[in-house]
C-alpha cells in the first residue's frame, strides 16, 4: 500500500465571497474548495444573482443525475457557452429531444460490444509510440502529457476515420485542443448575472483560430472518407454514415457529423491523455505501486503483447488507472441547470438555478473514502472495499447521461499503459513541480516533462515530487 500524497492545490479556511470565487475560478477552479467542502453532503451559494448548490453525496448526486435526471438534464450555461462554438449540438452539451435522437444514433457505435474491432487498433497505435521510445536514448526527456496526446489522438482517428491522423495533423489536434482549453472562459459572468442565453458570449481572442484548426482536420477527414466511400477500414465515422434517425428517416448531415467527431475526440483523446499523463506521474512517485504493476505485465503477458482478452486479468493496472480517476477526474465539475422547481433533501431548488457535482469533492471526501487523498489503487482490487457508492465515484458522470464512451476509454487506459510500462519506466524530471489545473478538464498544467528509462537499465528511483503549493501532507 503506496503512502504517497499526490499534490493538490492549498485549501481555503473558508468558502470565498463571489468575486473572490470568481477571480480565483478563472485561473484554476480547484483553488476555490475548503476543507470543510470535503466533509460537507448538500452545500448552497449565490454566486452573484444565481443561486448554486452542489450535490456532495451519494443520496444527492442519484437525486440529480439518475431519479430526477430530467428536471436537471440541461448542462450549465457555462459549459454550453465554453464549448458550443467547437461542439455545435453535439451529444455533450445537448439536450432535449436533440440529445436523445444523437444518443440513439451515437451511443451503439462506440458500445463496449465494439472493443473486439477497436482493441487490435490500439495496440497497434501503442506499438508504435513504445517502438519510438525505445529508439531514443536511455533517459531521454519526453513531455508525456504531449505524447499521450498525440497517441490518444491518433487512437481516436483510427477508430472514428479508419485512417491514420498523421504527425502534422494529430499536432494540429492536440495543439488545437490546448490552444481552445486555455482561451476559453473558465466562468459564464453573463449567466450568473441572471442575463438570458441568447446574449452573445465574447470570447479571447484566438479561441476562433483553434476551433478552426479543429474543424478543418475533421471537416477534411470527413470529406476525404465520403470521397473514398466504403471501404474495409475499422471506423466510428463509417457507421455514423450509415446511421438512420429512426424518426427522421434522414442520415447526419455533415455539420452533425462533424460535431459528434468532435465530441468522441474530445472525450476520448482529452480526457484519456490527461488520465495517462497523471498515471505516469503517480507511477513515477510511488515506485512500489510501479513494482507491482511490473510484475503483473510479466505474470500475465510474458512479454507478448497485449491484447483485450487480457485486459480482466490486467486487474492491478486496472485499479491504477480507477485510482487515477478518482484522484484527478477528467473532468472535475458535472454542472447542470435546473429546467423547473425542485428540492433536494427537502431544500427548495429554483428554476434556473445551478446544481453541481464534483468529482473533485466526492472522490476525496472525508466520510465516504479511507484515506481520500492517497494514491491507493489497492482499493479497487476485486474484494477490496472499491467505491463506497456507485453515486461516489463518477469520473464518467452516472445516470442517463454517463459517458457513451466509458468502456473505449477505460480499455484504451489499461491496454496503453500495460504496452507501454512493460517496456519503460518514466521518472519525472528534476525539479519539476507538478500543479492540478482545471480548466474544462483537469491537467497536470500544460506539460509534464518525465525521463524515459528501459526497464532492463534499472532506471534509478528519482525522489518523490513535492506538491506544487502548500499540500500538507508533502512537506
Amino acid at each position: 500500500m503506496s503512502d504517497f500524497v499526490p499534490p493538490y492545490p492549498p485549501r481555503p479556511a473558508r468558502t470565498y465571497p463571489s468575486l473572490g470565487l470568481i477571480r480565483r475560478a478563472r485561473r484554476n477552479f480547484l483553488e476555490i474548495w475548503s476543507e470543510k467542502a470535503f466533509r460537507a453532503q448538500f452545500m448552497q451559494t449565490k454566486v452573484l444573482a444565481r443561486k448554486v448548490f452542489i450535490c456532495n453525496s451519494p443520496d444527492t448526486v442519484q437525486h440529480v443525475f439518475s431519479t430526477h435526471n430530467a428536471a436537471f438534464e440541461r448542462k450549465s450555461p457555462q459549459m454550453r457557452h465554453a464549448l458550443q462554438p467547437l461542439l455545435g449540438d453535439g451529444l455533450f452539451i445537448s439536450d432535449g429531444e436533440t440529445w436523445r435522437r444523437r444518443r440513439k444514433l451515437v451511443g451503439p457505435v462506440i458500445h463496449v460490444s465494439k472493443l473486439p474491432e477497436f482493441a487490435p487498433v490500439m495496440v497497434d497505435t501503442i506499438l508504435e509510440t513504445r517502438a519510438r521510445w525505445a529508439a531514443g536514448a536511455e533517459g531521454q526527456e519526453i513531455d508525456a502529457l504531449s505524447e499521450m496526446a498525440e497517441l490518444t489522438a491518433e487512437i481516436i482517428c483510427r477508430t472514428i476515420f479508419g485512417r491514420q491522423l498523421g504527425g502534422a495533423h494529430a499536432r494540429e489536434v492536440v495543439e488545437g485542443f490546448s490552444d481552445y482549453q486555455r482561451l476559453v472562459g473558465q466562468t459564464d459572468a453573463l449567466s450568473l448575472l441572471g442575463l438570458p442565453d441568447w446574449l452573445p458570449r465574447f470570447h479571447k481572442p484566438g479561441l476562433r483560430k483553434a476551433k478552426d484548426r479543429i474543424h478543418a482536420v475533421l471537416d477534411g477527414i470527413i470529406a476525404d472518407y465520403r470521397r473514398r466511400g466504403a471501404t474495409k477500414d475499422v471506423s466510428v465515422i463509417g457507421h455514423l454514415l450509415d446511421a438512420i434517425d429512426e424518426e427522421t428517416g434522414e442520415p447526419l448531415g455533415d455539420e452533425a457529423l462533424r460535431n459528434e467527431a468532435a465530441v468522441i475526440f474530445m472525450a476520448g483523446h482529452e480526457t484519456t491523455a490527461n488520465t495517462l499523463a497523471w498515471a505516469w506521474f503517480l507511477l513515477s512517485q510511488a515506485t512500489d505501486v510501479e513494482a507491482r504493476l511490473h510484475a503483473e505485465l510479466d505474470e500475465v503477458l510474458g512479454g507478448r503483447v497485449p491484447t483485450l482478452a487480457d485486459v480482466p486479468r490486467l486487474r492491478y493496472t486496472r485499479a491504477i488507472i480507477e485510482e487515477t480517476l478518482r484522484l484527478y477526474p477528467p473532468v472535475p465539475i458535472l454542472a447542470r441547470e435546473a429546467l423547473e422547481d425542485e428540492s433536494i433533501r427537502g431544500r427548495p431548488v429554483p428554476k434556473g438555478s445551478l446544481v453541481m457535482a464534483v468529482p473533485w469533492l466526492i472522490h476525496r471526501h472525508k466520510l465516504l473514502w479511507e484515506r481520500p487523498d492517497h494514491f491507493e489503487p489497492e482499493r479497487f482490487l476485486p474484494g477490496a472495499a472499491g467505491a463506497p457508492s456507485k453515486f461516489a465515484y463518477i469520473p464518467f458522470a452516472i445516470g442517463p447521461r454517463i459517458c457513451a464512451g466509458l468502456s473505449f476509454g477505460l480499455t484504451e487506459s489499461i491496454l496503453s499503459l500495460a504496452t507501454l510500462a512493460q517496456d519503460v519506466s518514466l521518472r519525472l524530471k528534476p525539479g519539476h513541480v507538478v500543479e492540478p489545473v482545471c480548466r474544462l478538464t483537469l491537467r497536470p498544467g500544460e506539460s509534464l516533462p518525465m525521463l524515459v528509462h528501459r526497464r532492463a537499465a534499472r532506471a534509478p528511483v528519482a525522489p518523490r515530487a513535492a506538491a506544487a503549493s502548500g499540500c500538507p501532507h508533502l512537506g
